[in-house]
């Protein structure tokens, strides 16, 4: 693979042996034993991605996790969580993590889950296609350079919450379920449907000017989702 990782996290034992993986999977691995080393790291020399636990002394993953999306916000972060915290997981979404992986947990799989968000996050768009460039009213992303913009402002996007839009724009009127958008955008056959409830939110509040009153990404009752393009401001 050849990129860089962060892992931050205060158990020593955790941290070594995901070192141990991550490595043999050809990254190179950087330990931080707590928050404050962790950020003083992202400072020195940005990874290509974080791997950061959930419950540290100090400054904790949560905070953290807002700390890097403030500065970084496509820095993609995988928070590590305890087993059946569901509120953690959807708290740690909530601030801008890109993926969960809850302790215990096997180093393999997230290995994998490390694997799949770089995958996407290096330039492989979702479902590529022959357009690389999006547009939509006041909405343009340009899915080779992956840059979103509305009204010509950047907009912060995380890794999945871009992947997302993409997703949503090049199948525009059609409603997924949260488990087809699992599929599809995370890659997961199982997983926790809230994931994709997390992202729409935030994703609402970047591209909607009213996210209270979702116009581009509806809510269809009783199955899931569908992305409605806007016409001079207004939907089709």
């Amino acid at each position: 693979m050849g990129h860089r990782v962060l892992v931050v996290d205060d158990d020593a034992t955790v941290s070594d042996v995901v070192r141990r993986y991550l490595e043999q999977a050809g990254c190179e691995v950087r330990l931080a034993a707590d928050g404050a080393d962790g950020l003083a790291a992202i400072a020195a020399q940005c990874p290509d991605l974080v791997v950061l636990d959930l419950m540290m002394p100090g400054i904790d993953g949560l905070e953290v996790c807002r700390r890097i999306r403030r500065q970084l916000p496509g820095l993609p972060v995988i928070m590590l969580t305890a087993l059946g915290e569901e509120a953690d997981r959807v708290l740690g979404l909530e601030v801008g993590a890109d993926d969960y992986v809850t302790k215990p947990f096997s180093p393999r799989e997230l290995v994998l889950r490390i694997q799949s968000v770089l995958r996407r996050t290096g330039g492989q768009a979702v479902n590529p296609g022959p357009a690389a460039m999006l547009r939509e009213a006041d909405l343009s992303v340009d899915t080779a350079r992956r840059v979103a913009e509305r009204d010509g402002a950047p907009l912060a996007l995380t890794g999945r919450e871009f992947d997302l839009l993409v997703f949503l724009m090049r199948h525009p009127g059609r409603a997924w379920t949260r488990s087809d958008l699992l599929d599809k955008v995370w890659g997961w056959q199982f997983g926790d449907q809230s994931t994709v409830t997390v992202h729409v939110r935030r994703l609402r509040e970047k591209i909607e000017h009213d996210p209270a009153e979702p116009v581009r990404i509806r809510t269809v009752w009783g199955v899931g989702y569908s992305y409605e393009p806007l016409v001079d401001g207004h939907r089709r």
